[in-house]
């Protein structure tokens, strides 16, 4: 992973290129599964929206897991309709929910409400019977050092990320970004069992080393809350 240094803990497993890593990641998430699997009645797996998880999300659909028991949810999700582009939801019904993945259960951070604020309720209730702490999350990162929808312009960030948050959902409003959004907060996501950093480009090694320059700033760039021993992150150019 060039010359970046990682803190102690935290594996690379870059690779040559975008599908290279995309199906390493598939089989790591892959075998974490199974083995939850093996021990628990259900699996939870959280994903990241946008093109870099494509090819993942592809790997993945195809694996041999009893996908039935496993809790499908992204870590966040833009507050609009699924038939818009924007919409991370019908990213990962198309894309990850198809093949033998089609027999997951999808839990919907979008419900009815004209705003996030409006949809929490809801989305509280739709995640009501997900087992804590989430097996397998993959997260991904802005330029801002953002991941999730903890964006660090966003005026709920601080709640979202106190350990002394009760929320497992929190709605934000980030002024850089068009549309309100809808995220899992600090609490569970720091607490999965098995968490992965999937990049890709040039531009997110820069903002990585940027944010590993001063790990304690974490309300600058809330990725640097993840940077902890057990992350794996996975990069490709």
């Amino acid at each position: 992973m060039s010359d970046l240094r990682l803190p102690d803990g935290v594996a690379d497993r870059s690779g040559e290129t975008a599908n290279d890593v995309a199906l390493a990641l598939a089989d790591a998430v892959a075998g974490f599964l199974d083995a939850r699997l093996k021990e628990a009645p259900r699996a939870s797996l959280v994903v990241s929206g946008g093109s870099t998880p494509l090819p993942f999300f592809q790997a993945l659909s195809g694996k041999a897991l009893d996908w039935s028991r496993v809790d499908v949810l992204l870590a966040d999700e833009r507050w609009v309709d699924e038939a818009s582009d924007a919409s991370n939801t019908r990213l990962v019904r198309e894309h990850l929910l198809q093949n033998n993945a089609a027999a997951a259960r999808f839990l919907s951070l979008k419900q009815p409400g004209a705003t996030p604020a409006e949809g929490l309720d809801r989305v509280r209730a739709e995640l009501a019977d997900l087992g804590l702490p989430i097996d397998v999350l993959i997260l991904g990162m802005g330029n801002d050092g953002h991941t999730a929808s903890l964006f660090p312009d966003a005026p709920e960030l601080e709640a979202a990320m106190s350990p002394q948050c009760q929320d497992i959902v929190a709605a934000t409003t980030p002024a850089s970004q068009p549309q309100k959004r809808i995220t899992l907060t600090w609490p569970p996501l720091r607490d999965a069992r098995f968490t992965a950093l999937h990049l890709k480009g040039e531009d997110k090694l820069h903002t990585l080393d940027k944010a590993l320059s001063d790990p304690d700033q974490v309300l600058e760039m809330p990725i640097r809350a993840f940077l902890k021993p057990g992350l794996q992150v996975f990069w490709s150019p």
